[in-house]
């Protein structure tokens, strides 16, 4: 079979996405590739379909068990024989599952790095043809991405120890320049295929919320989001298990996950999240890298993560069905303190020396310091991540909170010379409370201390209110007029930009959002019914359709033992209230419907779609 009849059959799509073809073909050509595509892009196709046409095997190097299981039980699903090699096998189950992959059973082998370099797994190696060696979730690679994995180092003593070097392919959601040449040079790729296709996810809304009562807010939103399935991100195991529990006595189906958790429950919370036993789930960063649940229809995070990396990559679990979806994220100004103390007792790069150690602290304060501008920027935040990861648009999408809000540009001169005045006088030596307080005029002992009460600037902003004197200094750092340092004293510094400023007699004007009310409901994305999987344009027979398929695709699941997911996702669902197939042959035109699964489940969607239209 050629690629389009892989896609195809075992897939069920017709053609590729973006890029995927090229990165295919260089794969197919015997060339090295590295392929940077954002979440629910579809990367994982383009080293699937390669290995099912080379001869020999592929390995797969994945850094966590849940995102084997998950895409070996897909690729068991679609009719692919695959397998995986992991801690969560015993002896038994890893000698037989190894056996059968010396008898040639598995195209496809899923290995933790760990794996690697064990004398079992080299011997199995060198006596087997390995065509490809894949590296998914490649920043780990790197020590400047956002999950560093020691293991990942291995991998390139495992290649180098193979009797023939085999293609190498490497593919992430979440690469700046920087991880990017990380990759390329730590796994030695020769003259390799870059493809990045671009970060952005039009079908996710972005939002930021200031708000006192977080769990107040949150519980609003699911209230307004009845049926749907989604992740509540806090930021310390405290936060997870105060939020499930909350949640639970106001009456919310929910499950929790952290690391304090037993290995046993967080493997059955984990389930119950898939197999839609409870469509929400509450947890710190611990949970998610690798979930591949495609209807997850929003990721609420209840405080601040601790860098944009990271933030893009859970938020992007939501939608990777390419439906609509949105990523709200709770702020406080505690958060940052929060993630300071995570950042000062790091435990997660102990193996690094300590000069590289103290470089990898210095650039996550850096990092944090970028995250805490996307929480206060007044600008479209889709544009803010992308500029982040060196993509450039048109700094207005449409679908995110600032993009919906009304504002108005306002003249802050007065403000924002106070502020580099004060900086400038005290001679850079104060952080941003000591400023905004000897500003505003405040009489406190701190002040009269620093005997900053003897400024010039001393009181200058009396008769502002002290959240408009912080937005604006946040703003002042944001456009690169003021710095606050990564040391221990976090001391607010003027740059060159400060001084061109006052030279030139600047002035200054930033967009604030009008003083206006927003109910729970506007939050969201466009407003768009909750009854529905993001089509506007649904009528009420499709939307009862969609209700008897979603039925039928849970009872299939608990009969399969699969998640409901793996059967159809929620975007071919839609496309058969769309379309409503009544033969073969127009249901293999139904986007994901291929050959295999229309063998296996098509006949009693055929049905279903038949006795509900019967019924209407």
């Amino acid at each position: 079979m050629n690629k389009f009849e892989i896609l195809k059959k075992y897939f069920g799509y017709d053609s590729f996405r973006d890029s995927q073809e090229t990165l295919i073909d260089s794969i197919l050509a015997g060339k090295d590739t590295l392929g940077i595509m954002p979440t629910g892009a579809g990367k994982s196709l383009c080293y699937q379909i390669p290995a099912l046409m080379m001869e020999g095997i592929t390995l797969v190097i994945s850094p966590l068990i849940s995102l084997m299981k998950d895409q070996v039980g897909s690729l068991n699903q679609a009719g692919i024989h695959a397998a995986f090699l992991n801690s969560s096998l015993t002896t038994n189950q890893y000698y037989k599952a190894l056996g059968f992959a010396r008898q040639g059973r598995y195209p496809i082998i899923y290995v933790a790095p760990e794996r690697l370099v064990t004398e079992e797994f080299l011997d199995f190696s060198a006596n087997s043809h390995i065509a490809m060696v894949a590296v998914d979730e490649a920043h780990c690679i790197s020590q400047w991405g956002q999950d560093f994995r020691p293991a990942y180092l291995k991998i390139l003593e495992f290649i180098e120890k193979l009797p023939h070097r085999p293609v190498v392919s490497a593919f992430t959601a979440t690469a700046t320049k920087e991880v990017r040449d990380d990759i390329i040079d730590i796994l030695q790729l020769r003259e390799p295929t870059v493809v990045t296709t671009g970060f952005d996810r039009g079908n996710l809304y972005f939002g930021v919320m200031n708000v006192k009562d977080r769990y107040g807010a949150i519980r609003n939103y699911l209230e307004t989001h009845r049926g749907d399935s989604g992740i509540i991100y806090c930021l310390t195991r405290k936060h997870v298990e105060d939020m499930c529990q909350r949640l639970i006595r106001d009456g919310f189906s929910v499950t929790r996950y952290h690391a304090g958790l037993s290995d046993e429950e967080r493997r059955r919370n984990q389930d119950d999240f898939i197999y839609d036993r409870s469509p929400i789930i509450v947890a710190t960063s611990a949970f998610g890298m690798g979930i591949d649940k495609s209807n997850v229809r929003f990721v609420l995070h209840c405080g601040m993560p601790k860098n944009i990396e990271s933030y893009y990559q859970e938020a992007g679990r939501a939608g990777r069905d390419g439906e609509p979806a949105e990523c709200v994220l709770y702020y406080g100004g505690q958060d940052v303190i929060t993630n300071q103390l995570f950042i000062d007792h790091d435990q997660d790069n102990q193996e690094l020396d300590p000069v590289t150690r103290e470089i990898v602290r210095k650039r996550d304060q850096e990092r944090l310091k970028k995250m805490t501008f996307y929480c206060f920027t007044n600008e479209c935040l889709r544009d803010y991540i992308l500029k982040y990861f060196g993509e450039y648009k048109s700094n207005y999408c449409g679908n995110c909170s600032n993009c919906m809000t009304q504002f108005q540009e306002v003249d802050v001169t007065e403000i924002a010379r106070a502020l580099m005045g004060c900086v400038d006088s005290s001679r850079q030596r104060y952080g941003t409370t000591v400023i905004i307080d000897t500003v505003h005029g405040a009489d406190t002992a701190k002040i009269r201390n620093y005997r900053m009460n003897s400024n010039p600037f001393y009181g200058a902003l009396a008769k502002t209110p002290t959240y408009r004197i912080r937005q604006v200094l946040n703003y002042l750092q944001l456009e690169e007029y003021l710095y606050v340092t990564s040391d221990e004293y976090a001391v607010v510094k003027l740059t060159e930009k400060s001084g061109e400023a006052v030279k030139d007699n600047r002035q200054f004007v930033m967009k604030m959002a009008k003083e206006t009310e927003r109910t729970p409901k506007e939050t969201g994305s466009k407003g768009r019914n909750k009854t529905q999987p993001g089509h506007e344009n649904f009528t009420e027979q499709e939307t009862a359709l969609f209700g008897r398929l979603r039925a039928l695709r849970t009872e299939i699941a608990k009969e399969e033992k699969v998640p409901p997911y793996i059967v159809f996702s929620d975007k071919t669902l839609t496309h058969m209230c769309i379309l409503k197939p009544k033969t073969r042959r127009e249901m293999l035109t139904v986007s994901g419907v291929g050959e295999f699964k229309f063998e296996k489940y098509g006949e009693r969607f055929l049905a279903c779609i038949g006795t509900a239209l019967g019924n209407t």
